[in-house]
């Protein structure tokens, strides 16, 4: 029995090397190749070498008398592989029985149809957003949950676009239709009501005596009206000495009036003072300048009348945070 021995080479790494010094691995898509020296082999380069992402970009071309071979190494249509690992390929020089170890990149070599168009690297759109560019970086790395989400919006905002577009018909309509000052008055107009609203009660427009526009219980509701009782008292007891003394003060004079034409007895007469004694408050709280918590006080205002005016007619203002005392509306 005899052993053969196989036969030991040594292996030679390379010095540092060019990035033209790089081996070439070539892989055909649609099959193997027979006979490889019946193929031209040329490597073409980018020409922009001052840019590092081009510098290192190769097309290799493979002709045969039947057909031609194209592989890059960039764009769609090259190895990932070549990003993600490193290769290497051995030259054995059978003289020396040396290994020289060189750098490689692979290249996937597809057929060229004659006639047909070779897709080019389409340029990076500089229009788009921030938000694009994230919703295209969730399309092609984004987990389910965030793919769903990003489909949800895109919905919605599709919905969101038609609603626009038949809003902004109805209103170019309404506009051609009733002419645009018109809107303009009854937008002012709805906004004046708007205003009053926050204000008054319901109004009864189908009403036939002025007494019945609004219904009292809505203006001064019974626990407000029982709460007048001792104001509207004192009111009603008012002499007309005092009442004269309250023309030449500078009183209101409505309430005056009210109080010289109150019924005689009765609860209509009680009725007039205790609303007589409420308007007086109110046109004193439309004169103040300045309102404070106090307000109503020297009156001996009710609470829950003086409650009820200052935040029907006032607001609450603040100044860094602390409270600034009510306002006018």
């Amino acid at each position: 029995m005899t052993t053969t021995m196989a036969t030991s080479c040594s292996l030679v790494c390379c010095g540092e090397e060019q990035e033209l010094d790089k081996a070439v691995i070539v892989r055909f898509s649609n099959g193997s190749v027979k006979n490889a020296e019946k193929l031209d082999f040329t490597t073409f380069k980018n020409a922009d070498e001052s840019n590092p992402r081009k510098k290192s970009r190769r097309i290799l071309v493979a002709e045969s008398d039947r057909l031609s071979y194209v592989g890059n190494n960039f764009g769609t249509g090259s190895l990932k592989c070549n990003s993600l690992c490193k290769y290497f390929v051995g030259v054995l020089d059978k003289q020396t029985m040396q290994m020289e170890i060189h750098s490689a990149q692979l290249f996937n070599m597809q057929p060229l149809i004659p006639g047909e168009a070779i897709e080019m690297e389409k340029p990076q759109d500089t229009t788009q957003t921030y938000r694009d560019k994230v919703d295209s970086l969730v399309e092609a790395f984004g987990t389910n949950k965030q793919k769903r989400a990003l489909s949800s919006r895109r919905l919605n905002q599709v919905g969101s676009d038609t609603l626009h577009q038949a809003v902004a018909k109805a209103a170019n309509t309404v506009i051609d239709q009733k002419g645009l000052e018109a809107l303009q008055q009854e937008v002012a107009d709805t906004d004046s009501q708007a205003e009053l609203a926050l204000h008054l009660p319901p109004c009864n427009t189908d009403a036939d005596k002025p007494e019945n526009v609004y219904q009292f219980d809505d203006l001064l509701s019974p626990v407000e009206f029982g709460a007048l009782e001792q104001a509207g008292s004192k009111m009603a007891a008012l002499t007309p000495e005092e009442l004269q003394k309250k023309k030449d003060d500078g009183g209101c004079l409505s309430v005056v009036k009210h109080l010289e034409h109150m019924p005689s007895e009765g609860a209509a007469r009680e009725k007039t003072a205790r609303c007589a004694f409420y308007l007086s408050m109110l046109l004193q709280l439309a004169r103040q300048k300045s309102i404070t918590r106090k307000f109503g006080q020297e009156e001996d205002c009710p609470r829950i009348i003086q409650s009820k005016l200052l935040k029907t007619f006032t607001v609450d203002t603040f100044n860094n945070g602390r409270y600034g005392g009510p306002l006018h509306k």
